[in-house]
C-alpha cells in the first residue's frame, strides 16, 4: 500500500527503514563516519550490520564467484532508534530545558508577588526613615508616644525581613540556573560537533538520497524465494468472521484505494475507500454493487478490475470498477465449486484467484486431479487458462495459500499454529515441504493474499484486517550500482 503505514510492509519498507537506520545504517551509507562502501567491477558491495542491543536484524550483499549478486534482504524492528545513545542525550537536555524552563517561571511568579510586597511597604519605610532623621537632627529623646509610634511602623515592616530572606534564596537559585544553562549550551555545542554539524535541511536531503538508492535496490531485486513472515500487524477490526480485503496489485504508486468485502457467499455489496486512512477510520467511501453474487474469499483487484467467482458456479468474473460493468465471464473447465473442493476452513473457497509478479493466477481443484490443488496462469484480459500444474497437495488439506514469484505456498491450518508448510515451484514443476513459522494471532484466517506491487500479504482474520511483511532472498545480475 503506498501509504506511510503500509510501506513499512514492504520488503525494503524504505522511509521507516531509514528512520530506523538513523542512528547506525545511515552514517555509514550516507558519509556521516568513517564506514566505507566498496565497489567491485560494476557491482557495489553493501553489508549493513545492526547493532544485536538493539535486536537489528542483518541486510547483507554478497558477490558470488559467476558475478552474481546474493541479497538477503530482512524487515528492521521497528522502534529502535529511541535507544539511540544520541538520541538519549538529545532528550535528556531537552527535559534539562524544561525544568530550567518551568524554575525560571516559578521565580518569576515569586519574584513579582515579593517585587509588589515590597513597593506596599515602600511608605512605611520612607516615614519611618523621616521620623528617625527627625529624632535625630532634634536632639532629643523619644517620648512614650513617639516610640509607641515608630514601633508600630517597625512591627508592620517585620514582614519583610522572610521577603528578603526568598529575594536572597532565589538570588542564589537564579545563579544556580545560569550555570545550568551554560552547561547546556556547552553539551548542545558538543553533540553538534559529534554529529557533524549536519542541519536538519542537510539530513533529509541526504535520507531522500538512500531512500532513492532503496528504491532502485528494490526494483533490481525482483523475485526471490520466501525465507520469513513478519508478526501481524492489524490494520483494522471490522465486519463478520469472513471476508476480503485488498488494494490493486498492478496500479501505480499514488493509487492507494482500498476494497473491503464481508462475508464468503452471496455477498454482492464491494466497499471502496479513497486511502488506507479512510479505511482505518471507516469514512470516504463507494458502494459498488456486483451484478452476480460472490462465493468464498478468494477476490483480487488487479488493473482496475475484481476477479471473483461466482456464487455457486465454477465461473470467474470480471467486474471492471470504473464503467461499474462486467468485462467477461468465463467457467473454469472441470473447477469444483459449491463446498466440493474447498479450503479446510470451507467457507465456498473452491476457488481463489491471485496475483503476483508474473500476472493472474487462479487456485482450485477437479475430479480429475483427485482434489489436488491445480495452479493455473489465467488470462487477465479473456479469464482463458494459459497454462495449469498439479501440485499434488489435497485442497482440503490446506489452510489457505498465495502466490510469490511463480510459487504457491500453502498453509498447513487456518486456525491456531499454522505454518507455510508446503511451497510448489512453476518454473521448475516441483514441490517442497517448508517450515516458515506465521504467527495467526486472532486464530481463524480465512483470506490471504500476497501485494507484489507493496510486497505484503493481506488477510482476513476473525474479523480483523492483518497484513505481514515478507522476507524474500534474492538472486539477481547486477549492472551499476544498487
Amino acid at each position: 500500500m503506498t501509504v506511510p503505514l503500509l510501506k513499512i510492509g514492504a520488503v525494503l519498507s524504505t522511509m521507516a527503514m531509514v528512520t530506523n537506520w538513523m542512528s547506525q545504517t545511515l552514517p555509514s551509507l550516507v558519509g556521516l563516519n568513517g564506514t566505507a562502501v566498496s565497489r567491485a567491477g560494476t557491482s557495489e558491495k553493501i553489508t549493513l550490520f545492526q547493532s544485536p542491543d538493539e535486536g537489528w536484524q542483518v541486510y547483507t550483499s554478497a558477490q558470488a564467484p559467476d558475478g552474481k549478486c546474493l541479497c538477503t534482504a530482512v524487515i528492521p524492528v521497528q522502534g529502535t532508534c529511541s535507544r539511540d545513545l544520541r538520541s538519549h542525550q538529545l532528550r535528556r537536555l531537552t527535559e534539562k530545558v524544561q525544568n530550567v524552563s518551568q524554575s525560571m517561571e516559578v521565580l518569576d511568579l515569586r519574584t513579582a508577588r515579593d517585587l509588589q510586597y515590597v513597593r506596599n511597604t515602600e511608605a512605611l519605610l520612607r516615614g519611618l526613615d523621616a521620623r528617625l532623621r527627625a529624632a535625630a537632627d532634634g536632639h532629643r529623646s523619644l517620648n512614650a508616644r513617639s516610640f509607641q509610634e515608630l514601633q508600630d511602623k517597625m512591627t508592620e515592616l517585620l514582614p519583610l525581613l522572610p521577603v528578603l530572606d526568598q529575594y536572597k534564596a532565589d538570588a542564589r537559585r537564579m545563579g544556580q540556573l545560569k550555570e545550568e544553562v551554560r552547561n547546556l549550551s556547552a553539551s548542545l555545542l558538543a553533540l553538534q560537533e559529534e554529529m557533524g554539524a549536519y542541519d536538519y535541511e542537510e539530513l533529509q536531503r541526504r535520507v531522500l538520497l538512500l531512500e532513492a538508492r532503496l528504491h532502485a535496490c528494490l526494483q533490481k531485486l525482483g523475485c526471490g524465494k520466501l525465507t520469513g513472515v513478519s508478526n501481524p500487524i492489524t490494520i483494522r477490526a471490522s465486519g463478520s468472521r469472513f471476508g476480503s480485503w485488498m488494494t490493486d496489485t498492478m496500479t501505480p504508486s499514488a493509487d492507494s484505494r482500498v476494497w473491503y468485502m464481508d462475508g464468503y457467499y452471496k455477498g454482492r455489496r464491494v466497499l471502496e475507500f479513497r486511502t488506507l486512512n479512510d479505511f482505518v477510520t471507516g469514512q470516504n467511501f463507494v458502494q459498488h454493487l456486483l451484478p452476480h453474487p460472490w462465493a468464498g474469499t478468494g477476490h483480487v483487484v488487479f488493473n482496475g478490475s475484481l476477479y471473483y467467482n461466482k456464487y455457486q458456479s465454477n465461473v470467474a468474473v470480471k467486474y471492471h470498477f470504473r464503467s461499474r460493468s462486467v468485462l467477461v465471464q468465463r467457467s473454469l473447465a472441470s473447477a469444483g465449486y459449491n463446498n466440493t473442493f474447498p479450503y479446510s476452513w470451507g467457507g465456498f473457497s473452491d476457488i481463489d484467484f491471485m496475483v503476483d509478479e508474473s500476472g493472474l493466477w487462479a487456485v482450485y481443484t477437479t475430479n480429475q486431479n483427485a482434489g489436488n490443488i491445480v495452479v493455473s496462469r489465467v488470462d487477465p484480459q479473456t479469464l482463458e487458462v494459459l497454462r495449469s500444474w498439479d501440485t499434488g497437495y489435497p485442497k482440503r488439506s490446506a489452510g489457505e495459500a498465495f502466490m510469490i514469484c511463480g510459487t504457491l505456498y500453502v498453509t498447513n491450518s487456518h486456525l491456531a499454529g499454522a505454518k507455510i508448510y508446503f511451497a510448489y515451484y512453476t518454473n521448475t514443476s516441483s514441490y517442497e515441504y517448508t517450515d516458515i513459522p506465521f504467527h495467526n494471532q486472532y486464530s481463524h484466517i480465512s483470506m490471504l493474499d500476497y501485494n507484489p506491487r507493496e510486497r505484503v500479504l493481506y488477510t482476513w482474520n476473525n474479523g480483523h484486517q492483518v497484513i505481514y511483511n515478507v522476507t524474500l532472498f534474492h538472486v539477481i545480475k547486477t549492472s551499476g550500482e544498487l
